[in-house]
């Protein structure tokens, strides 16, 4: 439902105007745009959405509005923006089109990928403006429903060479996080100057001057305040008397007496428009005319130009559009819902229809309670967690009976979890556990809590919930409870030396070990997890058995696909501990690939931090790149602010100590805030790498040893190499060989040319071994991991150089030389740079020419671009639109000096 909008320009807002006119400037000459409007209620937002509507000539405008009480509809905003666009379509690569036929529910299908669908709708729009520039206005966007928001969002932040200017107005103090971080004008009260002026144009003749310059202070040149109190207070402010008491939180109050003043038909009319969010003029005719209300009982709010009813229903303002609700009785409202109910077509529209009979209905109703159950599960499939949530929480609050109050309750508190609401989840928690009948509910609410607590605040507190909730599940479901006891592992991995008492590491795997196993028989689970508490407990030769077990079984395709998303990152978790690299890359890589298929984001942004920094050991720094742009996108939509441990390891790849060391210093910061003690870890060990790279040894030695303290299952291992180098090579040679005795006892697996090739560099670097280093570089050639490789040879080349024996230091020296360049590991390239020169190698200083160095998203799009991919292929993979996608091309043909496709291989390889 759209509001009226003005057809003059406002008073006071020079500033905000000059914004949007340039704006619709730069779309018109094919740039987009995206721009978030915010201000108290009455600031002008919605007049300012007006001016553009009227003044955009030649373009396409489509405006909705967020509607309150639609908040808990999934797609139910989308589908007012993309219902008039719907029949460009076809034009969609098929899965783009399916999604939104799924999302609007006009085919059945599995829950839509929600970067799928916000794809589609950047495509549908980017189709729209091909034939002339297309502006979207979102008014009250901090009531758009969640789904909605995530993807209008999405959508905004990718908009670059369209022709689209999506503008958001969002009424303080909300902060929808679907808009974080866009482009942002903030609309405060007029001056007073502008103030008086707009008094003088709304009431013609002398104003009282001390009378108007209070109003004006009292209303803060709220604009909207200044043209409704001219309506009611004529006599007051040209005379001085009977002063209307008005202030701006006070608005809403105006329009509940104005309204109240209606005919009772005319206020019944309006409550029922309010009531209904899809703006339907049918629907609401049909409704009014089984309440007795004619056509004629819309002429008094038309006069008073609240409401223009023609084939859609507008209030003239959205603070109309509360008030008329907010005048009914709680009665008259129950009765204008049962209205819309029963005229809501129960075939197409059944989720509306249950809505609406769930806000007329008074106390419990099992009847209706277990039809929005049922409501909950459609909208769930087709993507609307949020919604379901919604749902399954009114459907608690009409539950009678103590048992079912409880399970609805904790349906509705894990979909509110698995949508990111945690608060919401945590408050439906204390229902489930008032209302629950047996240990069992209330040891599952326990487990919930834990999660929940754990995703909500911190990682301090959530290792001991979810010990005590697996402790609590073991007599009543011991399959639940071992579940519970990998969850408790993986919160107690995460907290580190964060965690609070009773919940570190150790406690929790002895915890878990000591639990029994279910009577009916082992699963992979029972395998993961008592593998990974016995390596915290026992050791690694102890546990090792287990965890191929364990890890064997995730990755057989059979494995079902829920128990994996759960666990994913633990079973790669259990590859590392392995030293199985392989293993490693096909466990996170299969938790990417089914998170990404079951729109669960939330592992999706783990799985893809991990799969980063698999990459970046592999040498391969372009994929890192690439996922860490489908990372940033998924942070960008689930809101997550936390540090990427690829970037971070990235940034110690780069070697630039001013860029990175802030960085790390701020990621630190972030994760001691949040008690996430493995964040903290992984911080030490990009810190230790980058002075590793830059030979600034005392610095590496002091934050490897940090990162190698306590005990961290294989995160603890992988950091001991880098505490024996550093450690090495700053004279302290007890420490190196305390931390190579450490390692051989994390690395004692067989078959593993990885454990195998540190440990035998580890033994060089003690040692002074010649054999010890060749092991090494022999090993880890064996293996996909270049970086370790090639940090390899640079240990045996600086030995060999010290060793006098200058012309078998410069072969593995130029051989990690080319392999650090090649990965852009730019710290450890000069320092191996220094070592060939010492060997009397002339070697260029590698530089990079500013003039033509790409992007990384250029880099990538000219990869795909020269592999042959379509601009529509390649957009679908970036969630850009295909011509942003041409827009990024005509920018690499420009740095790179060609002409066409056919030149990028030549052009890509000489960069190299």
């Amino acid at each position: 439902m759209a509001t009226v909008g003005p057809t003059t320009a406002p008073r006071g807002r020079e500033r905000e105007l000059d914004e949007l006119d340039r704006a619709v400037r730069a779309i018109r000459t094919g740039e987009s745009r995206a721009l978030v409007l915010r201000g108290e209620a009455g600031m002008g937002k919605t007049t300012l959405l007006g001016y553009l509507a009227d003044t955009a000539s030649g373009c396409r405008v489509d405006r909705i509005a967020g509607i309150e009480s639609e908040l808990e509809l999934p797609f139910a905003a989308l589908h007012q923006l993309c219902a008039p666009l719907l029949e460009l379509a076809s034009a969609l690569p098929e899965p783009q089109s399916q999604a939104l036929r799924v999302a609007f529910g006009h085919t059945a299908g599995p829950a839509p990928d929600k970067f799928v669908t916000g794809l589609a709708v950047l495509g549908l729009l980017a189709e729209a403006a091909a034939a002339q520039p297309l502006v979207c206005l979102i008014d009250d966007a901090q009531w758009l429903d969640e789904t909605s928001g995530q993807i209008l969002g999405f959508v905004a932040r990718r908009l670059v060479a369209e022709s689209v200017l999506m503008v958001f107005a969002v009424r303080e103090p909300a902060a929808p996080k679907a808009l974080a971080g866009m482009p942002t004008l903030t609309l405060n009260g007029l001056a007073d100057k502008d103030a008086r002026t707009l008094l003088a144009s709304l009431l013609p003749g002398r104003i009282d001057e001390l009378v108007r310059d209070r109003v004006i202070a009292e209303t803060r040149g709220n604009p909207l305040a200044l043209v409704e109190l001219s309506r009611g207070g004529r006599a007051g402010l040209m005379g001085g008397f009977a002063l209307p008491s008005i202030r701006v939180g006070e608005l809403e109050d105006l329009y509940l007496r104005r309204i109240r003043g209606l005919p009772e038909a005319t206020r019944l009319l309006l409550l029922l428009a309010a009531a209904d969010p899809t703006g339907d003029a049918t629907l609401l005719w049909r409704a009014a005319q089984s309440l007795g209300l004619g056509a004629d009982a819309a002429e008094p709010a038309e006069q008073e130009q609240f409401i223009e009813i023609g084939a859609l229903i507008r209030f003239r303002h959205p603070l109309i559009r509360w008030a008329a609700y907010a005048a009914g009785s709680a009665q008259e409202r129950r009765t204008a819902h049962l209205a819309l109910a029963d005229a809501t077509d129960e075939h197409a529209d059944a989720e509306r229809r249950v809505w609406h009979r769930a806000a007329a209905t008074v106390g419990p109703d099992e009847a209706v309670a277990a039809a929005l159950e049922r409501a909950a599960a459609r909208v769930e499939i087709r993507g609307g967690a949020a919604a379901g949530a919604a749902l399954l929480q009114r459907s608690v609050a009409l539950t009678a009976e103590r048992g079912p109050r409880a399970e609805r309750a904790l349906a509705a508190a894990r979909a509110h979890l698995d949508a990111g609401s945690f608060e919401a989840a945590l408050t439906l928690l204390a229902e489930a556990e008032a209302a629950a009948v047996d240990d069992l509910q209330s040891a599952r609410a326990e487990l919930l809590r834990g999660l929940a607590e754990r995703a909500a605040r911190s990682g301090r507190e959530a290792p001991v919930a979810l010990l005590r909730a697996a402790r609590r599940l073991e007599p009543l479901d011991i399959r639940l409870a071992r579940q519970t006891y990998l969850d408790a592992w993986g919160a107690a991995l995460v907290a580190g030396a964060f965690a609070d008492p009773g919940g570190g590491l150790e406690e929790v795997a002895k915890a878990a070990c000591a639990a029994p196993r279910d009577p009916a028989g082992p699963e992979a689970g029972d395998d993961l997890i008592e593998g990974l508490s016995r390596l915290v407990t026992d050791g690694a030769s102890t546990a090792h058995p287990m965890l191929r077990s364990a890890v064997t079984a995730f990755l057989d395709p059979e494995f079902p696909v829920e128990t994996y998303l759960r666990g994913g990152i633990l079973v790669a978790n259990a590859a590392l501990a392995l030293w199985d690299f392989e293993a490693w890359d096909m466990a996170s890589g299969r938790h990417v690939r089914l998170s990404r298929a079951a729109g669960a984001l939330a592992p999706l942004a783990v799985a893809l931090n991990a799969s980063r920094v698999i990459a970046l050991w592999r040498g391969d720094i372009d994929r890192a790149r690439e996922l860490g742009l489908e990372e940033q996108t998924v942070k960008e939509v689930t809101g997550t602010r936390r540090a990427s441990y690829g970037d971070l390891f990235l940034l110690a790849y780069r070697g630039d100590a001013s860029e990175a060391i802030p960085v790390f210093e701020a990621a630190a910061a972030e994760a001691t805030a949040r008690g996430e003690g493995l964040g903290q870890q992984i911080t030490q060990r990009a810190t230790a790498l980058l002075h590793l790279g830059l030979g600034h040894y005392a610095e590496a030695t002091a934050a490897a040893e940090r990162a190698a303290g306590g005990n961290l299952g294989p995160f603890t291992a992988q950091a001991l190499p880098d505490l024996v180098e550093a450690a090495a090579r700053s004279d302290r040679r007890e420490l190196a060989r305390s931390a190579l005795d450490r390692l051989a006892g994390y690395a004692a697996v067989p078959d593993s040319d990885w454990a195998a090739g540190l440990l035998a560099r580890s033994r060089a670097l003690v040692g002074g071994r010649e054999e010890d280093y060749a092991e090494a570089v022999e090993r880890l050639g064996h293996t996909r991991l270049r970086f370790e490789l090639a940090r390899a040879r640079l240990l045996y080349g600086e030995w060999l150089r010290r060793e006098r024996r200058r012309a078998d230091a410069r072969d593995q020296l130029k051989a990690a030389f080319e392999e650090f360049v090649a990965m852009g590991a730019d710290g450890f390239a000069e320092r191996t740079r220094h070592e060939l020169l010492a060997t009397g190698e002339k070697v260029r200083k590698r530089t990079v020419d500013t003039v033509d160095e790409l992007t990384p998203q250029e880099e990538q799009i000219a990869r795909m671009a020269r592999d042959g991919k379509t601009n529509p292929e390649i957009g679908a993979e970036l969630y850009i639109s295909a011509r942003t996608v041409e827009w990024h091309l005509r920018k690499v043909f420009g740095k790179l000096g060609i002409g066409s496709r056919r030149e990028l291989g030549g052009a890509l390889l000489t960069r190299r």
